[in-house]
Parts: structure tokens; C-alpha cells; sequence
């Protein structure tokens, strides 16, 4: 039966050869998700490694702000609500002059508000109306301090008022809410309700006094104010009279208006004399172009006159001759209207220069007259300046005497009304329902802050940790294959399911009473009886077959079998860094899978100093590995067979030796290796810690490969790197790495199911499938 389940393992050299050269396809991984994922999966690995922990500080911290929220003696707090208005009041319009209004900087008003409610004269003041020290409250903090010393009763008193005094404005409103925090719901209602009438009083009286204050003042500025504008009248009048100023107003403007008229007309002749003077210029330089100059019709028509007779002419010299009559008549025709002509342009060109000598004296007249009229203005504005800083002096005393006597009635009439921008709009009144403690709440910020606490504990504790974390680390760190990964003990339980359908729990007992039943009583043959724990790890093969235990051994085994290309290993040495990391039940186990495959196995017991296999499967251990490499006893009288396993033989310790390194060492050791890799397929040596004796070393160089045993979460780093090298060093072939002891529902190794998930899969190993498989075969 059991070869027959291991068949696909029982491959030939050639098989094992061909499998190795297969060329498996290449698979794209995207590695961002991967790393996303294991970095998850690392947080989550933490937090179920650390789960105690990180519950235990959750638990302490829950438990003491519990406990503190219980023993806290209860607190209430009373509020009250006053709305704070803009002070702009219609009477009071004297407060400009020493309020600062909340229409420029509303925000800034309200937090000064805020500040004079918190200010230590409204709280000594409610200290002092209430008799707060005498309160159990307040008199405990005046215990250490010397009464007498008023500064340092005050200050204490203070301390302890704003500690449980709160002034809050409202977001976006102008509310502001007052509260106490008292353990008398009583007292804490009266400290508030006094506080805010103590705050309305202070106001009103801060403007009642700046009123007052106010007025006295401007009583004295208005005695001032009224001296100076009688003096400023008097002067002003005194002033006219001496200038004989009287009606300033048409007299001012006659006079400007005058100098702008003739500003005018000197601006006209100007531009006058400057046109006729281009004029008679033009004229006389060209005389033929005087009657288009001065545009004169008279001149222009004698011209065109003489140019059709200067034609005619010639028309007549060329057909008549120079001599004939009326060549004659028309040349002296010329002749009188070219004289003409020249008197004409004499006429005119007098004319123009006659026109220029006018507008040249308008002009000069213009131009005198124009600067006596700003002499004459001139005058009068040197005469105008003192009188207008004299007016301008009276109006201003005079409106500001006005102004000021207005607000003085304004201010009399406002002294004597209790006006406030200050409003109670909730008054303080004892609560029942205390603030704080808020146990709950409480209670369940302890939880958070503990959960939060031990979370951060378990990574200082995960950081702090130089074990091994996995396979992957194994591999990293050696260089070396994890050959399986071992579940700890917890896996190791009766499987709970026959047939394919699920035990009940006391058929799972019964299986589990059966099972220790079976067990085989004697390991050799002709030897008292010996029981084997039914539960024990190093037998877990054996006794629990479906296990994920179990299978992760023959994992192990089919690894170690696939190790080499050329054939499986025969003699192999399980050794570990440091004791009690499971290789003795590694090689028990291992030992066993292979003899359940139908391989002929010894398991040799190395370890003198603390033999593991002969302690665990209770062995009389008078005679062994020592006698034989002594010389004392022969291999046949020292080995023997288990009764159970046809297969399976054990070769004990044998008596500690004083010197086991030298025994090992020495040829008969190798003899010994020969003659049985000559017997046996294949030899499980459990050897001692590497790290800690010598012998692991010597052996290491006589097998064919070492199997290196590292706990899981125990084993540190660098004692595995170390174990390595030191097997490596000595000569010996590792093949891999056990990692043991793997808690495989946190470190995910196992996913999501168990074998026992897998109906039918534990009962594959048991007895009665065994049989019903045996005889389903036979039937075929």
C-alpha cells in the first residue's frame, strides 16, 4: 500500500535527470503588487505573533484608565451664554472718542471681550463675593502655603479658579459661553452666574467712568474752544476794517475777471500783429505776388489785363510788324497799364505796413495795461491771504465749538442712562449629568491607546528580533534551499475525519485511544516491552498520518530524494546550530517516511552526550555506536529492527566515551559508514549542535549531505550563517534547510485551509483506507 501511494516518488536516475533539464516557461510577475502585498502580509504576521502582547498592554492601559475614571471623584459643569453686541448706540456718541468699535475688527473685539472675561480681576473678584477659599475645592491647595501671605493666597487661589474655568466664543456668532467645572453642581452654577453679573457690571462701569471722564474734559476744551473764536472773530474784523475791505466777493471777482479780459485781447493783437506783419513782409519781398498776398481784386484784374494785351502784342509784332499802327496802339496800351499796375502794388504794400504799425501799438497798449492789472491783483490776493487765514481760523474754531457742545449734551444725557452692549442671554443652572469622568469614553481610549501602545511595542519587538523569519530568510542569509517547512506541535492532533466525512468527537476519541493501542510496544525484537507517546512530534508520522505535520515530513523527504540529479543521497547527517531547534524529531520523522516508501533505513543515534533518538523512543542503551567503533561489540548485535516498520532499524548511542571526537574520528568510523551504506539505502545520522562540538564536523565529512535543522523564530541569524560555514569549511555537503517549528496559520505557509479541511485527504494514511485501498486493488 505504501509503495503504492509514493509511486510518482520511485523514479529512476535517468527519470530524475530528464525532470531537472525541463525548461519551465518564464512567468511575468508584477512585483509592485507583490511587494504591496507582503508588506501587509509582514504587518499582519506581526500583529498575530505579538497578539498576546499587543492585547496584554491594550488590557493594562484599558484597565487603569478604567480604574482611575471609577476612583475620580465626579465633576459637573455649568454654562452660561451672554451675547456681546456692537457698542454703537445712537446716545452714546461720545464712545468714539475712547471705545473701539467692532465694525473695523469684530474679531478682534470679541477675542478682547473673551480675554477681560478670563482677566484675574473678575476671577478675584468672584473669589472674594463667593468665598470660594473656604470651599473643600479650593482650601486643599492652601494647605501648604502660609495664609498670611496675601500674594501667595491669591496666586493659588487664581491657579485653581482657571483650571476649571472655561471662556469659549462661538464660531461665526457673537456668543460667548461661560462655564465652571466644580464637584458641587451647586457651586458651579453660583461661580458663573456671578462671574457674568460681576463682567456686565464691569463693562457698564468702564463706560460710565470713560463718559464721565469724557465730559470733565471736554468742559475745559469747550471754555477753550469758545475764548478762541471770539479772538479769531475780533481779529478777522479788525482785519477789514483796516484794509477797508468790504464786499470781497464782486471786488475779488471784478478785478480777476478784468485781468482776464485783457489777458484776452493782448492774445488777439498778437496773433493779429503777427498775421499782418507776415503779410507786408511777404509782399514786399515779391512784388508780383502782392495782389494775391493782400488779395486785393483791383490788382489781380489790372494783371490779367496786361497779360492779354502783352498776348495780343505779340500776336500783332509777328503778323504785322513792329511799325504798324496797331502794334503801336497796343504797346503803348502796355506801357499805361504796367504804370498803373505799379502805383496799384505802392497802394497796397503801404497799406499792409500801415495795417502792421496799428496792430504793433494795439498790442504794446494791451500789453500795459495787462501788467498794471496784475500789479492791481496782485495787491489785493497779498491782502486776501491774511484775511482768509483769519476766516479760516474763525469757521474752524467756531464749528469745532459747535461739535464739542453738541457731544458734551450728548454725553450729559448719556451719564445718566445704565445702557450696556451686554446681554445674558442663558443663565447657569446646576447639572446632573457629570462632565468628566466620562468612564465609556474613558474606557475605550484606553483600549485604543492600548491597542495603539502594543502595536508599537510588538514592531520595537519585531525590530529588536535577530531571529529567523521564514524560509525566505533562510535562503538569503545561507545561500542554501529550504528543503520543508515543519509545523509546530500545535498541528499534531487526531484527524477528524473517516471516510470522507467529518468525526464525531467521540469517534475522534476512540481513534485517538485506538492509535495509543497500536502503538508498538517493542522497538527490538526479544526486548522488553517499550511505549512510545502516541503525541509525540518525533513520532508524528507514525501515529498521526493525515496531519499537516506528517506531510510536511514527507515533503522533506521527496525534497531530499529530488536533492541531487544523479541519485538520492545514502547517508545523510541532521545536525542544527544550537540543541532543542527539533533535529531529533526531524530525523525520526524523515526516518520513517522513508521507511514507509519500502527503502531500508538506519537511523543512527551520533549524539553521546544527550542521545535524542534513544531517549525519545526509550532504548536500553547499553550497547551501541561506542561499542561497535571500540571494537567491543559487532553492527549485528547492536542494530535493531522496529516491529511495526519492516524497514526501519535503529543503531543507539552506545555508552558516552571520555573522548567521542576522537571515536568518530578515527577509521573505524568510516569502515562502519561503508559497511552500512552496503546494507541499507539510507542512513539518518542525528548528529550534535554544530556550533557547540566537534563531532558534527568530523561526520559532516563522511555523508553525503547535511540537512541543517533552523527554529523558526528562535534560531538567530548569524548562528545559522555561522553553522553553515563551518559544515562547509569541515568538507561536508549541506542540501538544504529544515526550518522547524512553524506556526504555519500565522507565517501563512499553509494558506487558508488545513488537511483536515480537505475531506478525506487524513484518512488517506489511516488504517481503514489503508485497507479498503489494499483490497479495492486486489478486487482489480
Amino acid at each position: 500500500m505504501l509503495e503504492q501511494e509514493d509511486a510518482p516518488l520511485a523514479l529512476t536516475k535517468k527519470e530524475i535527470v530528464l525532470r531537472a533539464r525541463v525548461a519551465r516557461p518564464i512567468v511575468e510577475v508584477d512585483h509592485s503588487s507583490i511587494e504591496i502585498y507582503s508588506s501587509l502580509n509582514t504587518y499582519w504576521d506581526i500583529l498575530l505573533k505579538h497578539r498576546w502582547l499587543i492585547l496584554a498592554v491594550a488590557f493594562a492601559c484599558m484597565s487603569l484608565l478604567t480604574i482611575y475614571s471609577f476612583m475620580t471623584k465626579p465633576e459637573y459643569r455649568a454654562t452660561a451664554r451672554i451675547l456681546v453686541e456692537p457698542d454703537n448706540s445712537e446716545v452714546q456718541n461720545v464712545n468714539d472718542l475712547f471705545h473701539t468699535s467692532m465694525s473695523g475688527d469684530e474679531f478682534t473685539f470679541l477675542a478682547t471681550q473673551v480675554d477681560v472675561l478670563r482677566s484675574d480681576n473678575l476671577a478675584w473678584q468672584t473669589i472674594q463675593e463667593l468665598q470660594l477659599e473656604q470651599t473643600p475645592e479650593f482650601a486643599k491647595n492652601l494647605k501648604q502655603i502660609n495664609r498670611n501671605s496675601l500674594d501667595a493666597t491669591r496666586s493659588k487661589l487664581l491657579a485653581a479658579f482657571e483650571d476649571r474655568f472655561i471662556v469659549e466664543r462661538k464660531r461665526d456668532t457673537r456668543m460667548i459661553e461661560v462655564s465652571f467645572d466644580s464637584t458641587n453642581a451647586q457651586l458651579a452654577a453660583r461661580v458663573v452666574n456671578a462671574l457674568v453679573k460681576n463682567y456686565i457690571e464691569y463693562n457698564f462701569r468702564m463706560k460710565y467712568d470713560a463718559t464721565r471722564q469724557t465730559t470733565s474734559w471736554m468742559e475745559q476744551q469747550l471754555d477753550e474752544l469758545k475764548n478762541q473764536v471770539e479772538n479769531s472773530q475780533q481779529a478777522l474784523v479788525n482785519y477789514e476794517r483796516q484794509n477797508s475791505i468790504v464786499n470781497i466777493g464782486n471786488k475779488e471777482s471784478v478785478a480777476e475777471q478784468t485781468l482776464a479780459d485783457l489777458s484776452h485781447n493782448l492774445t488777439q493783437a498778437q496773433s493779429d500783429r503777427m498775421e499782418r506783419e507776415s503779410l507786408y513782409q511777404l509782399a514786399a519781398s515779391i512784388n508780383t505776388k502782392v495782389g494775391v498776398v493782400a488779395q486785393n481784386d483791383l490788382l489781380q484784374k489790372l494783371e490779367e489785363r496786361d497779360a492779354d494785351l502783352r498776348g495780343q502784342y505779340v500776336d500783332a509784332l509777328a503778323q504785322y510788324g513792329e511799325a504798324f499802327p496797331k502794334v503801336v496802339r497796343i504797346r503803348g496800351q502796355i506801357d499805361e497799364l504796367q504804370t498803373l499796375i505799379e502805383q496799384e502794388r505802392k497802394r497796397t504794400v503801404e497799406r499792409l505796413r500801415n495795417d502792421f504799425d496799428a496792430s504793433k501799438s494795439r498790442e504794446a497798449l494791451l500789453t500795459t495795461a495787462v501788467a498794471k492789472q496784475k500789479v492791481m491783483v496782485g495787491n489785493f490776493n497779498q491782502l486776501l491771504i491774511q484775511h482768509n487765514i483769519l476766516k479760516r481760523e474763525f469757521e474752524t474754531n467756531q464749528q469745532l465749538y459747535e461739535n464739542l457742545l453738541q457731544r458734551l449734551k450728548d454725553a450729559t444725557i448719556s451719564a445718566g442712562l445704565r445702557a450696556t452692549n451686554i446681554h445674558k442671554v442663558d443663565e447657569a443652572a446646576p447639572t446632573p449629568v457629570p462632565v468628566r469622568p466620562k468612564k465609556l469614553q474613558n474606557s475605550a481610549i484606553g483600549l485604543l491607546a492600548g491597542l495603539i501602545l502594543g502595536f508599537l511595542a510588538a514592531m520595537m519587538r519585531e525590530s529588536l528580533d535577530n531571529s529567523i523569519q521564514g524560509a525566505e530568510e533562510v535562503e538569503r542569509l545561507t545561500g542554501v534551499p529550504a528543503l520543508a517547512i515543519i509545523p509546530s506541535q500545535n498541528d499534531l492532533r487526531p484527524h477528524a475525519y473517516k471516510n470522507g466525512h467529518q468525526r464525531s468527537p467521540e469517534e475522534a476519541k476512540g481513534a485517538e485511544g485506538n492509535d495509543a493501542l497500536n502503538t508498538p510496544h517493542s522497538l527490538f525484537k526479544k526486548r522488553p516491552a517499550l511505549k512510545w507517546g502516541a503525541n509525540k512530534v518525533e513520532l508524528s508520522v507514525l501515529h498521526n498520518s493525515g496531519s499537516a505535520l506528517s506531510e510536511s515530513f514527507r515533503a522533506l523527504r521527496t525534497a531530499i530524494l529530488l536533492s541531487t540529479a544523479e541519485h538520492p543521497p545514502k547517508t545523510l547527517l541532521v545536525t542544527s546550530a544550537h540543541p532543542k531547534e527539533g533535529k531529533t524529531s526531524v530525523s525520526l520523522n524523515l526516518a520513517i517516511t522513508l521507511a514507509q516508501k519500502g527503502c531500508r533505513v538506519l537511523i543512527l543515534d551520533a549524539d553521546f552526550r544527550r542521545p535524542g533518538v534513544t531517549s525519545t523512543l526509550g532504548l536500553l542503551n547499553t550497547r551501541g555506536l561506542s561499542n561497535i567503533l571500540s571494537g567491543a561489540e559487532t553492527l549485528e548485535k547492536c542494530i535493531g529492527q522496529v516491529d511495526t516498520l519492516e524497514n526501519l532499524w535503529v543503531l543507539p548511542t552506545g555508552p558516552c566515551p571520555p573522548h567521542p571526537a576522537e571515536l568518530l574520528a578515527s577509521p573505524s568510523m568510516g569502515c562502519l559508514l561503508q559497511t552500512i551504506c552496503q546494507q541499507f539505502d539510507h542512513v539518518i545520522i542525528d548528529s550534535p549542535p554544530v556550533l557547540l562540538i566537534a563531532d558534527t564536523m568530523i561526520l559532516s565529512s563522511m555523508v553525503d549531505g547535511v540537512v541543517i535543522v533552523v527554529e523558526n523564530e528562535k534560531t538567530s541569524r548569524g548562528a545559522v550563517v555561522r553553522a553553515c560555514r563551518v559544515i562547509t569549511n569541515s568538507g561536508g555537503r549541506i542540501l538544504g534547510a529544515v526550518l522547524n517549528k512553524v506556526d504555519a496559520r500565522r507565517d501563512g505557509y499553509s494558506g487558508h485551509y488545513s488537511y483536515q479541511d480537505y475531506y478525506g485527504y487524513a484518512d488517506y494514511y489511516s488504517p481503514e483506507a489503508s485497507t479498503k485501498k489494499n483490497s479495492d486493488q486486489d478486487s482489480a
